[in-house]
């Protein structure tokens, strides 16, 4: 594989010159220069904290770091799945509304191929013998294209040679097999005395006391089952295998909190939304953080969200905003904010009104979860109800419940939440009175064994959602697949019609520089789509409904 073929003529050339973009960066970020590279394996692990950086991506790519996270995923994935919303208006005529902001959504193709993908090549390139290297960049492969697939649709994956792009059911398909691959390699290579060891000092993803080559597999077999749950119903034959692979695997699933992926913050890198959210003040709890959270009484809720401070918005000269009068005393609530507000509500550029509501809770030293044991949980009680397992759905869903109340600090409160019948409350905006909502949903953390499998998934699902907190990408893409947790509806669609305000936005358009700089790649793109490459058009494993 040859790295300067694989140049940008991925992101249409927006950016120039990858990989010696690549080089200059991972020499900034403390990297062994080619001097250093003879002792230590220093020039095959020279990629790896990329890599592992560039999954949850704050890299220091071109102008630092934080704002290319914003752009990647804070401002699109993290608001669609119901998270987060910025409360700066200046924003809020752009993907709030469903007007789809090229700049910030190619971003996360952009950045994704230019560093993190451009590092997997020239990592994969020097590790060919090296078992146990070139077992884990597969996995990490699998993690990085993942979510960029579950994101806009087919994509590069396969073939970075000749540039044929692969359809999503493909792109699926061939991780499955590197995931085979590389748990197979690395068990080569335990068979042949490395040590369980061998990768601890590069690694920044498991967490301390369970850096070793048995955990990557662990990750592998839970990303799997991860995969075959995402393609369940579209593929049920696919997933079933799948998961069945996963649970049979003989490294077994993440089990545990201890056992829990997070991009560590140990060695430099910092967790985005600390900065976004604490220093710039752009990271709020969404109206339907307000409505689950608020409605179910969660302990986790002042871990994720500090209360609203409350107060009559100032102007830039320390003046109450007349407009923006409170109509009730909001101070000491989880205070959302809704989206889809824009000129028509009253909210003009420059006019942050909101600001006073929840924020984030996330500093820059916090862990950024990739995979948690509550996640792997709620996936095993989902694999039960669909027949995948023999398991008891109501069990593993109670476990992983509890795993994120331990991983929170909270885990004390797990049996009474559990046994609660609480339901999410109705919006009501602090200023505009026409932005209330009815509650989304009437589902309640009890669980309920008389029920059909619809309302069981969605009890899963809603409290999944709530367990892999923040990470909006695996959020977004899971509500899309299912249907749930139930979200608002935007309050003004500015798609002039490409996104159904009903059905809400489905996946990010392919960049708009592809277009005119590689129209043959972007035909190809669009033919494997199936549909217009707008916000509107479903994935391969979106299939409108779950079937059972």
């Amino acid at each position: 594989m040859k790295n300067k073929i694989f140049a940008l003529l991925l992101i249409g050339g927006v950016f120039t010159a990858c990989t010696d973009n690549f080089e200059k960066f991972n020499t900034q970020n403390g990297a062994y220069t080619e001097d250093k590279q003879v002792m230590d394996f220093a020039a095959n692990t020279m990629y790896f904290p990329s890599i592992q950086q560039g999954i949850y991506f704050n890299d220091p790519a071109a102008g630092g770091t934080d704002w290319t996270f914003q752009i990647i995923q804070n401002l699109n994935v993290d608001m669609f799945s119901g998270y987060f919303h910025d409360m700066a208006s200046k924003f809020f005529p752009n993907n709030s509304c469903y007007n789809l902001n090229d700049g910030w959504n190619s971003s996360n193709w952009t950045y994704t191929y230019q560093y993190t993908v451009a590092a997997l090549n020239k990592s994969e390139a020097i590790n060919t013998d090296f078992k146990h290297y070139l077992g884990i960049n597969k996995i990490l492969k699998v993690a990085t294209l993942h979510r960029l697939a579950d994101v806009y649709g087919g994509l590069l994956y396969s073939d970075f040679t000749t540039f044929v792009p692969q359809k999503q059911e493909d792109v699926y398909k061939a991780m499955f097999q590197d995931l085979d691959d590389a748990i197979n390699l690395i068990d080569q290579a335990l068979a042949e005395g490395i040590s369980e060891d061998a990768f601890a000092g590069h690694d920044i993803l498991m967490q301390q006391g369970n850096r070793t080559l048995s955990a990557w597999c662990r990750w592998a077999n839970s990303l799997r089952l991860r995969l075959a749950i995402r393609v369940s119903n579209s593929n049920k034959v696919l997933a079933e295998a799948e998961a069945k692979k996963a649970f049979n695997a003989k490294h077994g699933l993440i089990e545990n909190n201890g056992e829990g992926v997070f991009v560590s913050t140990e060695k430099g890198y910092k967790n985005p939304l600390g900065t976004i959210g604490l220093s710039w003040w752009e990271v709020y709890a969404s109206a339907n953080m307000e409505s689950i959270l608020t409605g179910y009484n969660d302990p986790r809720t002042t871990k994720f969200f500090t209360p609203a401070v409350g107060g009559t918005p100032t102007d830039e000269d320390g003046k109450e905003m007349a407009n923006f009068i409170p109509k009730f005393d909001y101070k000491g609530k989880i205070k959302g904010i809704p989206m889809g507000l824009g000129d028509d509500k009253n909210i003009p550029a420059g006019n942050n009104a909101y600001k006073f509501h929840a924020r984030g809770t996330m500093k820059v030293e916090d862990h950024c979860p990739l995979m948690t044991a509550a996640e792997v949980w709620l996936l095993r009680a989902e694999a039960a109800l669909r027949g995948f397992s023999s398991e008891n759905v109501k069990q593993c869903y109670e476990k992983g419940v509890t795993l994120s109340f331990n991983q929170w600090g909270v885990g004390a409160q797990a049996t009474d939440y559990l046994a609660s019948e609480t339901k999410p409350i109705d919006y009501k905006d602090v200023f505009d009175p026409s932005c209330n909502m009815t509650a989304a949903s009437a589902i309640t953390p009890k669980w309920d064994d008389t029920v059909g499998n619809e309302e069981k998934l969605e009890r899963i699902i809603t409290q999944k959602w709530l367990a892999i907190f923040p990470e909006g990408c695996e959020a977004w893409a899971e509500q899309r697949r299912t249907g749930y947790p139930k979200l608002f509806k935007v309050l003004n669609n500015a798609s002039n019609g490409a996104i159904d305000t009903n059905i809400m936005v489905r996946r990010l358009p392919y960049p708009a520089s592809l277009k005119t700089d590689q129209p043959e790649l972007y035909k190809q793109l669009l033919d494997n789509l199936g549909g217009a490459d707008t916000g509107g058009t479903r994935l391969w494993w979106d299939a409108g409904k779950n079937n059972f």
